[in-house]
């Protein structure tokens, strides 16, 4: 009879002494923190200049993180900050110009911002992410599709991510940016490069 007994209510007991172990114990998280490595990663734009031409250049300092769920890549994110006063053409004048109040204003707005607000797959190595771009203290969703992402062992021999190419197109005139409009683009084509270390 008693053994009877201990055999129906054993595994109930076990239980209820183990769920006080099993909170104690952290669980994983699926999602972990990548930085980027500015040394590998580039956002470059160009621009149209009296219809004859392009005019290309780069903002040479950014930085950020990525939020990465490898198993379900919804679930990542992106927040990324580019110092504005890095904007190179390889034009010393023009580039004073650009820093200056007739266009990006860097003392007053030193930095362009992106935060990611989804991010979808739509291949195997393809994304595209949605975000609020920040840019001259306006702030704007644009999507970003991104091609070639991968993951795997970066330089530093630790576990990286990252992708080859996104681009999207927006008016510099959503924010604010309106010197010239019409001798130079109002479209500026944008493309970046990214590639990330896992936090250690």
């Amino acid at each position: 009879m008693k053994t009877g007994i201990c055999s129906r209510y054993f595994p109930a007991t076990v239980l209820a002494l183990s769920l006080p172990v099993l909170a104690s114990v952290p669980l994983r998280a699926a999602t972990e923190t990548y930085v980027i490595d500015p040394d590998h990663s580039r956002a470059q734009f160009e621009i149209t200049h009296l219809l004859f031409s392009t005019v290309t250049g780069k903002f040479a300092k950014l930085q950020g993180t990525l939020m990465v769920d490898l198993s379900d890549l919804s679930k990542s994110s992106a927040d990324v900050v580019i110092d504005a006063a890095s904007i190179t053409t390889d034009v010393e004048m023009r580039d004073k110009d650009l820093r200056s109040p007739r266009f990006f204003d860097v003392a007053k707005y030193p930095t362009i911002t992106f935060k990611s607000t989804s991010v979808t797959a739509t291949g195997t190595d393809t994304l595209q992410v949605a975000g609020n771009l920040t840019m001259h203290g306006v702030t704007k969703q644009v999507v970003i599709a991104v091609t070639g992402w991968a993951s795997g062992t970066g330089s530093k021999g630790t576990p990286a991510v990252g992708f080859r190419r996104g681009t999207l197109t927006l008016k510099r005139s959503d924010y604010g940016i309106t010197t010239l409009n019409g001798p130079v683009g109002d479209e500026v084509n944008i493309t970046l490069s990214v590639e990330a270390n896992k936090k250690q």
